[in-house]
C-alpha cells in the first residue's frame, strides 16, 4: 500500500535519536511517512527543531515553551522564540497548555505562560498545537478568551466525547496517536468513531507512547501506519482514505 502520511507532532531533537536519525528519516520514507513536524518544549529544543527542519526537507518545525518548562520562561525567552519563527520552517506555536498532573511548574505559572504564548501565537498568525492533561475545561476556558488563532490542535488528545464534541464545535482539531491502539483505551476509540476523519490529526510523539506492538520502546514516525490501520478499523474505511483526509487536513492546517 502506498500512503503519503504526515506526523504532525514528533520530538526529533530528542537525544534518543542523536545515534541514527538518518535511519529514522529512511524507515519512515519507506512507510510512506514523508513530512513530519518536530516540536519545541523549550527555547533549546525549539532552536534544534528548527536546526533540524532546516537541515531536512521533510521536516518542519513548531516551537514553544510546554507547561512542564513554563517555570523557567523569562522575558527573552519569547523574544528568542520570535526571532526562530522568522524561519519559514516554523509552522506552529507549541506545544502549550496545562499539565495538572505531573504539576513540574505551579499552576498558575503555566496558566500565565499559556495565555503569554496564545497571545504571540495570535500576533504571529501561527496554529497552536495544545498539551493538555488533566485539565481540560480550564485549557477550554483559556482558549475561548483567544477566538482568533489561525488554528488549534489539541495534541495526544485524552478527553472524552463530551470534551471532543467542545472541540469540534469550535472548529478545533484533534491529535491521534499510538495510545488508541492500547487495548484499555475504548473512551478514544469512541472519540475516534465520532470524530469526522477530516478533523484527525495523526501523530506518534515520538520518542513517546509507541503503538501497542512497539509498546514500551522507543517510538518514531515509520509507526504512524499502526495508528492508520487502527483509525481504518475503527472507522470503517480504508487506510489509503485515512491517510489521503488526514494529509490533506494536516497540509492545510499548517500550510505545509
Amino acid at each position: 500500500m502506498s500512503y503519503h502520511l504526515i506526523d504532525t507532532h514528533a520530538h526529533l531533537d530528542d537525544a534518543k535519536f542523536s545515534a541514527d536519525l538518518n535511519d529514522v528519516l529512511a524507515r519512515a520514507q519507506d512507510k510512506g511517512v514523508s513530512q513530519m513536524i518536530t516540536v519545541g518544549s523549550d527555547f533549546s529544543s525549539s532552536r534544534r527543531a528548527v536546526a533540524l527542519a532546516k537541515e531536512h526537507e521533510q521536516i518542519y518545525a513548531a516551537v514553544g515553551v510546554h507547561p512542564h518548562d513554563a517555570k523557567d520562561a523569562v522575558p527573552r525567552t519569547w523574544d528568542g522564540l520570535r526571532l526562530l519563527c522568522e524561519s519559514s520552517r516554523v509552522v506552529a506555536w507549541g506545544e502549550i497548555g496545562l499539565d495538572y498532573h505531573y504539576n513540574f511548574s505551579p499552576p498558575e505559572c503555566q496558566v500565565d505562560v499559556f495565555r503569554k504564548q496564545l497571545e504571540i501565537a495570535g500576533e504571529l498568525n501561527l496554529p497552536v498545537i495544545i498539551h493538555d492533561r488533566e485539565a481540560h475545561h480550564e485549557v477550554l476556558s483559556i482558549l475561548k478568551d483567544f477566538t482568533g488563532l489561525a488554528g488549534v490542535v489539541f495534541h495526544c488528545f485524552s478527553g472524552d466525547r463530551r470534551i471532543a464534541d467542545i472541540c469540534l464545535e469550535r472548529g478545533y482539531y484533534l491529535g491521534i496517536g499510538g495510545t488508541l491502539t492500547y487495548p484499555k483505551n475504548n473512551e478514544l476509540r469512541e472519540v475516534v468513531s465520532n470524530t469526522p476523519l477530516e478533523r484527525i490529526f495523526l501523530e506518534t510523539d515520538c520518542p513517546y507512547l509507541a503503538p501497542q506492538p512497539w509498546r514500551g520502546k522507543r517510538n518514531e514516525p515509520s509507526y504512524l501506519t499502526a495508528v492508520v490501520e487502527e483509525i481504518s478499523r475503527i472507522k470503517d474505511v480504508s487506510p489509503e482514505e485515512v491517510a489521503a483526509v488526514t494529509t490533506n487536513s494536516a497540509k492545510s492546517f499548517f500550510k505545509i
